[in-house]
C-alpha cells in the first residue's frame, strides 16, 4: 500500500471557476425573465454592470501590481448579481459607478477575491442607493406588447405597497399569479419568484450555497411576517414578506456568497437568522421598503465574530494551562 502526502483528494467541481460556473448558470433564469419582461432595459443594465466589473477588475488590480483575475468569473458574478439587484430604469452612471465601487472598494481593496469582508456585489448597491436614490426608484415600465401587461407593471411594487400602508389590499392588488410568475414591477432579478427557486434550487443542489443559510433566512422572514399581521391572515401576510422584493433573490445569490459566509454549520444558521431579521426590521421600522442590502452587510461585518464562537471544540483537546 502507498501512502501519498496530502492532499489525498482533489475535486474540480470544488475550485473557485466551477463554483462561479454554478452561480452563473443559476443566475440564467432571473436574467433570461427580465430580458423577457423589461426587454432591451435587462441586457443593457447587467450588461454594462459586468461590462464595468471586468474592466474595474483589471484595471485596480494591474494599479496594486497585482495579476489580474478575470478567468475565475468572480467579476462577471458580481456584474450579475448588482445589475439584477437594479431597476430598469436606472441611469447609465447608477451601473458604472456601483460596478467600480463594488469591484474597488468591496473587493481589490481588501486584497482580491478571498479576503472581502463585505458582499461586493452589495457594497456597490448601497453606494448608489445611498448616492442616487431618486434614480434606484423601480419607475413605472408599460410592456406594449403585452395587452394585460400595463395594469400590473406599472403598479407600485409591493414593497412600496406595503410601507404605504397598502398591505390590507394586497391579496386584491397582487394576484399570486403575478407574485410566482413575475407581472409586477421591481428589481430585474427580484420579480420572478419561480425563476429564482429554478436557480437558487441548483445552487442548493450542487452544495454551492449554504441551504442552512437559505433556510434560516427564509424562515425568519416567513416567522415575523406572520407575526406582522396576526389578527388578518397571518400565513398570508408572511408569504407576502416572503415573496415580495428582494427576499428570494438575496437568500439565494447573496446571503449565501461563500467568501463573506461562516464557516460552522451553526455560524450559517445564525447568519440566516440574523439576516431574515434584520431584513424584517429594516422593511417594518424603518424609511425604506426593503431591507435585504443592508440586512446581508450587517451581517458580513459580524462573520468573524460568528465564526470565533462557533467553532467546535476538537474531540480529545486538551485546554491550554490556566485556561477556564
Amino acid at each position: 500500500m502507498q501512502v501519498a502526502s496530502s492532499p489525498h483528494l482533489s475535486r474540480e467541481s470544488c475550485s473557485t471557476r466551477r463554483m462561479m460556473l454554478d452561480v452563473l448558470i443559476a443566475l440564467t433564469p432571473p436574467f433570461l425573465f427580465a430580458v423577457w419582461l423589461f426587454g432591451w432595459y435587462a441586457v443593457y443594465q447587467v450588461g454594462l454592470c459586468v461590462l464595468t466589473c471586468l474592466v474595474s477588475e483589471y484595471v485596480f488590480t494591474w494599479m496594486r501590481g497585482k495579476r489580474p483575475t478575470l478567468g475565475d468569473f468572480s467579476a462577471v458574478i458580481t456584474g450579475m448579481i448588482l445589475g439584477l439587484s437594479l431597476p430598469w430604469s436606472a441611469p447609465w452612471y447608477v451601473p458604472v459607478f456601483g460596478s467600480m465601487v463594488a469591484i474597488g472598494l468591496g473587493k481589490v481593496a481588501y486584497g482580491g477575491l478571498g479576503f472581502n469582508i463585505f458582499n461586493p456585489a452589495m457594497v456597490g448597491r448601497a453606494f448608489v442607493m445611498l448616492s442616487f436614490a431618486t434614480a434606484m426608484g423601480s419607475g413605472a415600465y408599460l410592456a406594449t406588447s403585452e395587452a394585460d401587461y400595463p395594469s400590473i407593471v406599472t403598479q407600485p411594487t409591493p414593497m412600496m405597497q406595503l410601507k404605504s400602508g397598502a398591505g390590507a389590499e394586497m391579496s386584491e392588488t397582487t394576484a399570486w399569479q403575478a407574485m410566482l410568475l413575475g407581472k409586477r414591477n421591481g428589481s430585474l432579478g427580484e420579480v420572478s419568484v419561480l425563476a429564482i427557486l429554478l436557480g437558487g434550487t441548483y445552487l442548493v443542489v450542487r452544495r454551492t450555497a449554504s441551504w442552512r443559510v437559505v433556510l434560516g433566512m427564509l424562515g425568519t422572514v416567513f416567522g415575523l411576517g406572520m407575526m406582522s399581521s396576526v389578527a388578518c391572515c397571518p400565513i398570508q401576510s408572511g408569504a407576502i414578506y416572503l415573496l415580495s422584493g428582494a427576499v428570494l433573490f438575496g437568500a439565494f445569490f447573496i446571503a449565501t456568497d461563500p467568501v463573506t459566509n461562516p464557516v460552522t454549520p451553526w455560524g450559517q444558521w445564525i447568519f440566516g437568522i440574523g439576516t431574515g431579521a434584520l431584513t424584517m426590521l429594516i422593511r417594518v421600522f424603518s424609511g425604506y421598503p426593503e431591507g435585504v442590502m443592508f440586512a446581508v452587510l450587517i451581517m458580513n461585518a459580524l462573520v468573524p465574530m460568528i465564526n470565533n464562537g462557533t467553532i467546535p471544540k476538537a474531540f480529545g483537546a486538551v485546554p491550554p494551562t490556566g485556561a477556564k
